[in-house]
């Protein structure tokens, strides 16, 4: 594929990634994300023959990878557990602030939507929400916890925090964020 066409590709993947966080997988349609992304209609199912649901599943991963990409640098310049969940609060509350408190988490709409209903969708974003634990749970074990221990309080952890996203949107205040990441920091034993 040539620069030209890797840039629709780009293009259609951002456009749905903008819809699909601010108004849900079921909100947004093939046609707006097309308008969205401003590439022609034949070229989503050029790039994305499955259609829509293929066009999600790159969405997310490329979201999910962005925020596994955060957290990784930071765990390679030596950030804690606690410092590096703080910091993903901080990208989720600064989202939900920027944009209304329509966008929090880059995943979580479209998991409530499609958990139930759409599996390689679920996948995707049970694969996703898997690397974020992965990348806490590495630097759970590198400070005072076991593998098995690490493993659940990162998962814990995020737990926490994608309920607070949604208490956030939906209350249309940072605050859940702040009380999570106050019982996260409890939880892992982070100081500060």
């Amino acid at each position: 594929m040539g620069a030209k066409g890797e840039e629709t590709r780009a293009r259609l993947i951002a456009g749905a990634r903008a819809l699909i966080e601010a108004q849900g997988y079921f909100g947004s349609g093939v046609n707006q994300i097309v308008a969205e992304s401003g590439a022609p209609r034949g070229s989503l199912y050029f790039h994305f023959p499955e259609g829509k649901d293929q066009l999600v599943a790159a969405a997310l991963v490329q979201a999910g990878r962005e925020v596994e990409d955060l957290l990784r640098s930071l765990a390679a310049e030596g950030v804690d557990a606690g410092a590096l969940t703080r910091r993903l609060t901080e990208v989720f509350a600064d989202r939900l602030e920027r944009s209304d408190f329509t966008k929090g988490c880059p995943i979580a709409t479209v998991a409530l939507e499609v958990a139930g209903t759409n599996e390689p969708l679920r996948a995707v974003c049970s694969a996703v929400y898997e690397s974020w634990q992965r990348v806490l749970a590495e630097r759970l074990e590198a400070g005072r916890f076991g593998p098995a221990e690490a493993w659940t309080a990162a998962g814990q952890a995020l737990a926490l925090m994608e309920g607070a996203v949604l208490l956030a949107s939906v209350r249309r205040s940072r605050e859940p964020l702040d009380h999570a990441q106050h019982a996260v920091q409890y939880l892992i034993g982070a100081k500060g």
